[in-house]
């Protein structure tokens, strides 16, 4: 027998996407480094929403040299999508080789063409200081002779770039852009700011007379202290390192606020939006797949937790739901009305005290529910719980 508390909480609203919104294109980073069986059901779950993949390929830093990514060749060429090859050259090397990274480029090309994949372009990720920007102009200038004539080339750009006059010639050198508008100032700041990220956009417009693209944030990072420094940045990998994590997270609504202006007054040559990044089912720091299309669409964004009861012979297993289509924070309390407990006990994140007629569940740590996930939080064995007496404190 399923008993559901009928109080649910209807915590957040934001705009509705007018019928009439100019429709913006929407694509995907897959930065994965090692792929994994859930990239399927991902890939799966986001083709409705999502045009085209940028899929991590290549990568040189400073020391390690390069690596690349090991991506589920089969699984990108059964899905179908246009694919974008992103090759990141960390902005600490002291200089591009030119030699080099053209060869390196050309390799994994033929590789994933002989695995049966179709390339639609080549982005080069790589944050240049201005100072630099005329050889990287250079760079990319012999770059794109190298490459066959008929694939795109396109570069992710950085708000920084906008002062400098040499950023005109640098944007002719390839077909397209991406502007960075997340994580590019001090991470304490947050990692995203929508009334700069809408400036910058407007500011770019100013300058290509081609294609551009936002790359915005759809994942949270921890900061760690770091003594005498800046904090240290901890992403999809956990570091061995002590210290309070301090959770950044970008805001879904603050997200959905940015796409509906950007729809209803498109800054000139904007041609569409590249969320970062694809979400697995076991991304802790990103948004839920559901979430993050419900953003792209334009969709009413609402979260509504509740408790779910299931009960079998006096036993009840008690279990946060959250049935809308925006992440939660877990709810800081829950108490449940109850009568004749023999027995009770919270599940991890939680801690529990009993009194009389009353199970009060407490929040020991911050956590999320995914839109449309559950959550296990606790058991009682108990005559009755009285689903009219329960109360979520979000």
């Amino acid at each position: 027998m399923r008993r559901h508390v009928g109080l649910y909480i209807a915590l957040l609203l934001c705009a509705c996407k007018p019928q009439n919104a100019p429709p913006l294109d929407q694509q995907l980073y897959v930065w994965q480094r090692q792929w994994t069986p859930a990239h399927e059901a991902a890939l799966r779950d986001s083709r409705a929403d999502f045009s085209t993949l940028r899929v991590l390929a290549l990568q040189a830093f400073p020391n390690a040299g390069w690596s690349r990514a090991r991506v589920d060749a089969p699984l990108l060429k059964a899905d179908g999508r246009g694919l974008i090859a992103v090759v990141r050259l960390d902005g600490q090397l002291k200089a591009l080789d030119q030699e080099q990274v053209t060869t390196q480029i050309l390799q994994v090309l033929a590789d994933w063409q002989a695995q049966g994949l179709t390339v639609s372009g080549i982005e080069i990720d790589h944050d240049a200081g201005s100072a630099r920007l005329p050889a990287y102009a250079e760079f990319l200038k012999q770059l794109r002779s190298a490459l066959p004539s008929t694939l795109p080339l396109s570069i992710t750009a950085l708000p920084a770039w906008l002062d400098s006059p040499q950023l005109p010639a640098l944007l002719q050198t390839v077909n397209s852009s991406v502007l960075q508008v997340h994580a590019v100032s001090d991470p304490r700041r947050g990692l995203f700011d929508p009334e700069r990220a809408l400036k910058w956009a407007k500011g770019w417009a100013q300058i290509t007379d081609k294609p551009f693209y936002l790359a915005l944030p759809a994942y949270g990072v921890a900061l760690l202290p770091d003594d005498g420094g800046a904090p240290v940045v901890e992403s999809e990998v956990r570091l061995e390192r002590g210290g309070q994590r301090r959770e950044l997270l970008a805001d879904p609504l603050q997200l959905s606020r940015l796409g509906q202006t950007l729809r209803d007054d498109p800054p000139k040559h904007l041609a569409g939006l590249i969320w970062f990044r694809l979400p697995l089912a076991n991304d802790r720091r990103a948004w839920s797949l559901t979430t993050l299309a419900a953003v792209a669409r334009g969709d009413q964004l609402t979260s509504r937790l509740g408790v779910t009861l299931s009960e079998h012979a006096g036993l009840y297993d008690i279990q946060l739901e959250n049935p809308g289509n925006l992440d939660s924070a877990w709810p800081a309390q829950i108490t449940l009305k109850a009568k004749n407990c023999e027995g009770a006990d919270a599940l991890a994140g939680y801690s529990l005290q009993q009194s009389a007629d009353l199970l009060t569940f407490t929040r020991l740590r911050d956590g999320r529910l995914p839109a449309g996930g559950r959550r296990a939080i606790g058991w009682a064995r108990c005559a009755i719980i009285d689903q009219g007496g329960s109360h979520v404190v979000p």
